[in-house]
């Protein structure tokens, strides 16, 4: 089979992850992987990596905007180093109602997606800026979008509908859900062995939690945007209507323009919240675990308050799939903190969790449930960047 190799391009509120695998043969193999992170700040990072882990670049440039941070992964793919991508594949959290699908990009494509920002508003603008600049950049080579709503698109109308006037419904606010492709990429590496009833929890400084039933999506927590459900870095998660409608009332003292009004809100529910604002310190899980372990009683609340949310979807869930075979946790706080994954599992002894202390002393991929646990626990690290591939390679042969 001919050479085909794939760049993967992975963007985030303030950072670009990309990669690139061969795929021409078998299992997609990777060549490189690398990120800029730091996105409108004067110290940001850039590093790239090859296949056996050895830095090929690691650099702290300043990064004011997204166009000066895409130049960096630009230079990178097209300094020669690298084999020309024969294809591209882009993550999305959100394309809006009306593109559910994984597809092939084009430009009036990117235009409907874009209509759609404001159900994931941190994410889907540098998402698009990055399609545009790819499609000039690699003319040659087709893009496609790959969705974090996709796997999601299985979860009941019980679920996706929203308690709201049906003038809203129409238009397409539901529960899509994100980190979709994360928890493909569970499933994918569980099978052949697939439980029928699982429960992943992806947790980092944005964190979800999914219901999955026969490796088809039940639930997930995450709602129109990435904002609803658990508590997250600094995000609200689920949270009164109420209290939003007091804190536009008090911006609105301040502001007479109701979209002023409207992105001053959207600043505290999705960047000044979470665990950033209970802590008043840190979004960062490992700041917010030494200022514990010096006494800091903010800290302890904002983590208790983590932990709270999680073991209450979690117990949610189980009645939902009526039952529990495993239970995973991924991402970065849900791989490496060993005391997070402690406190949620301590208080669900009643669902048959129970988490043996030495086996969970590790960061990565391992089980984690005591002999005795009727529920298997696992950590086992996302592979986003090799979904994205699998995705490009079906749609190449459609």
């Amino acid at each position: 089979m001919p050479s085909l190799p794939v760049l993967v391009l992975n963007s985030g509120s303030s950072s670009i992850k990309f990669s690139a695998y061969e795929a021409g043969a078998g299992e997609p193999e990777k060549l490189f992987e690398g990120a800029v992170d730091g996105i409108g700040t004067d110290l940001g990072k850039f590093w790239i990596k090859d296949a056996s882990g050895r830095k090929l670049a690691d650099q702290n440039p300043a990064l004011p905007n997204r166009a000066v941070a895409f130049q960096l992964v630009e230079g990178a793919v097209h300094s020669g180093d690298f084999p020309a991508p024969a294809a591209i594949g882009h993550r999305m959290v959100c394309g809006g109602p009306t593109v559910l699908e994984n597809q092939l990009i084009t430009p009036d494509l990117i235009d409907e997606m874009e209509r759609y920002t404001a159900f994931a508003p941190l994410h889907t603008p540098i998402a698009v800026y990055i399609m545009r600049q790819a499609l000039h950049l690699f003319p040659g080579a087709p893009n496609f979008v790959c969705l974090d709503s996709y796997f999601h698109r299985t979860i009941p109308e019980v679920v996706s509908y929203m308690p709201i006037p049906e003038e809203y419904s129409a238009m397409g606010v539901r529960r899509f859900g994100a980190h979709g492709i994360s928890y493909e990429s569970i499933v994918y590496q569980l099978q052949p062995q697939v439980p029928g009833k699982l429960i992943v929890a992806h947790l980092g400084n944005g964190a979800s939690i999914s219901a999955i039933r026969g490796g088809r999506c039940l639930d997930t927590s995450m709602g129109l945007t990435p904002t609803g459900g658990l508590v997250s870095g600094t995000r609200t998660g689920d949270i009164d209507p109420g209290v939003l409608l007091f804190i536009l009332h008090k911006i609105a003292e301040t502001t007479t323009n109701a979209t002023e009004a409207a992105n001053a809100l959207e600043t505290v529910v999705s960047k000044q919240s979470g665990l950033l604002g209970v802590s008043g310190l840190s979004n960062d899980m490992r700041d917010l675990r030494e200022a514990i372990a010096q006494g800091n009683p903010k800290a302890r609340l904002a983590v208790d308050k983590f932990v709270w949310t999680i073991q209450k979807w979690i117990g949610g869930f189980v009645a939902e799939l009526d039952g529990l075979d495993m239970l995973v946790f991924t991402g970065g706080i849900g791989e490496n903190d060993i005391d997070s994954r402690a406190e949620i599992c301590a208080g669900l002894g009643a669902l048959g969790i129970e988490i043996d202390r030495e086996r969970n002393n590790v960061r990565g991929a391992a089980t984690v449930s005591a002999d005795t646990s009727r529920v298997t626990v696992r950590v086992i690290p996302p592979a986003e960047d090799l979904m994205i591939v699998n995705h490009v390679v079906r749609l190449l042969g459609e």
